[in-house]
Formats: C-alpha cells, structure tokens, sequence
C-alpha cells in the first residue's frame, strides 16, 4: 500500500439483481461475518450498479430488501459493520465523476466484463455499463478501503481501482492520499470464501442468471427443495476418490465435495476420507442433510426479515449515515485537491 498510514478497512457490495444463492453465502457473506469482529467493515447493497442494466423499480427495491435480509440473517451485525444501500450515500456518485476523469478509455476498454455482458450489442449498452469499473473504484476510494474481497470476475476491476488511485496521486501529487486497495486473498484475514459451482456443470460458477432452477440453492429455498436439487445435481459414474487428487478432472464431484468441506469447515481430505471408494447415492443424501443443517436457520430469519421492510429500510438508513460520516471528509478533500470550490 506504499506510504499509506490510514486505518484498514474493507470494503465489500453484493449486487440486489436476484435471489441471494448458496455461492453468495459461502463465497462473500459468511466471510464478512468473520471480518467484521477484526476490521472497520463496509458492507453494501450496489444498487446503483444494478440500474446499469434495466430493473425494474418495484422489484429493485424488493431486491435491495433481500440483500440487507441476507446480511443480517447470515449474522453481519449492523452495529459492528456499517450495511447500506450504495445510493444512499452521494460519495460514491460525486466521487465516480471525478475519477472517470482520471481514469483513461483505453483502461476501461481492457475491462472483460462489459463485452461479456453487452455481447454483439455493445453499442446498444448503457454508458454505465461500460463506466461500471469506475463506479466500483469510487466505492472503494471513497472509504479509502484497504482491502476488498472480490471474486475472480471482479479481480480486473480492482487491478483498475488500484491504477486510478495511483493515477489520481500523481497527477496531484499527493503521492500517498489514496491507498491502493488489496485483493483478500487466502491465508490474509483468514479464507476468503469458496469459489461455489452450478449443480448443473461443474466448470461454470452457480449464478442467479443460469435458465435453470437446478443449478443453484437459493437461501430461501425450503428444505425439501434443497434435497430435491442436491438428489438432481450432475455427477458422474465413478465413486469418489480416497484422496484430493482424484478430483482432477471431475469438476461436478469436485465442486459438490467443496460444498461439504466449506460447510463442515473440513478440508477436502477430511471429507474424502470419511466418503472415499462411496458412490454419490451415499455422499447426496449427507451432503443435503449438511445443506439443510447450516442453511435453513439463514432461510427462517431471511423470510422473517423480508415481512418487516420497514425495519430492514432503517437498518439501511441508519448505516448510510454512518456510511457517510466516512466519506464526506474524503470527498471533501478530494474536491479540494481538484480544485473545486468548496
């Protein structure tokens, strides 16, 4: 982080454009749970990234509802990190301004994620689509976070956080005002998540936006629904092996082992030896009870959360404020440097 001397701070959002599945658990919440006892943390719903593509409004804000449910009923507690709605807090849009003028197109140009999502209609995708990496840089600057935990479609655009804050620093020389954000990375604050599968293919990650129902857990879905998808989920003929190694090449036994470790907090070695030379007929049924076991106290509480709106709305007031109290003195500093009046 070069000369930096502020404090460490994290930084994490989780975007309110689907239901909350079991990759979002154990892939990003459950590790804020465990950041927020040793860190200054900021967790928040991006809204404003939603909008880049069409939403619509009702349902936004019945998302941006469920996301703060899934925060607090995964254990993030609201009095020791902040949980907020990124457009409740005007840093990050004032602030995304000033750094897209810092920012260079070429940069943004290299960004993988905006020509996999606009695809053969780029030129029919909104501008914030493509600017979308720079908003996510002034989440980050605005806090002046130190470290982000980010999935590995997300690592291109941290790299261009990273830059645009060097950036900033030289062309006003101010040589350490921005700190440059760090990737959580496994063995620093502790693992950083899972890198959770499609029960359906085990080479693509489980995302919201796959056409089928079967390729994710949801955290709301009951029980029994559960085990019906886990009983479903692709495996092959084999039986599993005796040791990690085995796994190689056997991306649907590998990822519904890595669920089971992740979950029991075993390694892959724990599980394989207890479920080793067993077919999947043996090791479904257990990994389903363990699903069931750690998800559904979540899916109870997140239920019960999403009949008390009111409640979940001044959780998200209440922490934009907080929010703000941060970033006000950054944003105000950063429009000094500028130039801008005050």
């Amino acid at each position: 982080m070069s000369g930096y001397q502020g404090p460490t701070r994290v930084f994490s959002g989780i975007q309110p454009s689907g239901g909350m599945h079991l990759g979002n658990y154990l892939g990003a919440i459950r590790k804020f749970v465990d950041l927020q006892h040793e860190y200054d943390c900021h967790f928040c719903v991006v809204n404003m990234h939603a909008i880049t593509v069409w939403q619509d409004p009702q349902k936004l804000l019945e998302q941006t509802m469920h996301i703060a449910a899934a925060y607090l009923a995964a254990g993030v507690d609201p009095e020791k990190a902040v949980v907020f709605h990124q457009s409740g807090v005007r840093a990050h849009a004032e602030l995304a301004w000033i750094l897209n003028c810092v920012a260079r197109i070429g940069w943004v140009n290299r960004m993988t994620q905006f020509k996999d999502k606009a695809g053969k209609d780029a030129e029919r995708a909104s501008v914030g689509l493509y600017t979308y990496p720079v908003l996510m840089a002034a989440d980050i600057l605005a806090y002046k976070a130190t470290h982000v935990p980010v999935g590995e479609d997300q690592k291109q655009h941290l790299e261009l956080a990273r830059d645009i804050a060097a950036k900033f620093n030289h062309d006003y020389e101010k040589p350490d005002f921005f700190p440059q954000p760090e990737p959580l990375i496994k063995g620093q604050f502790g693992e950083t998540g899972a890198r959770i599968m499609s029960l359906r293919d085990g080479t693509m990650k489980m995302s919201k936006s796959n056409p089928s129902e079967n390729s994710c857990i949801y955290l709301t879905d009951e029980a029994e629904l559960i085990a019906k998808k886990i009983k479903k989920a692709k495996s092959d003929p084999e039986p599993l092996p005796t040791e990690p190694d085995g796994l190689e090449g056997r991306p649907e036994a590998k990822n519904l082992v890595g669920i089971f470790a992740t979950l029991s907090g075993k390694s892959e070695a724990d599980v394989l030896a207890e479920f080793g030379g067993q077919g999947f007929g043996v090791f479904k049924p257990a990994l389903a009870d363990l699903v069931v076991e750690k998800i559904s106290p979540i899916s109870e509480e997140m239920r019960r959360l999403e009949n008390d709106p009111a409640y979940l709305q001044g959780i998200l007031r209440k922490g934009a404020e907080r929010a703000s109290e941060v970033t006000e003195p950054i944003l105000k500093e950063v429009k000094e440097i500028v130039g801008y009046l005050v």
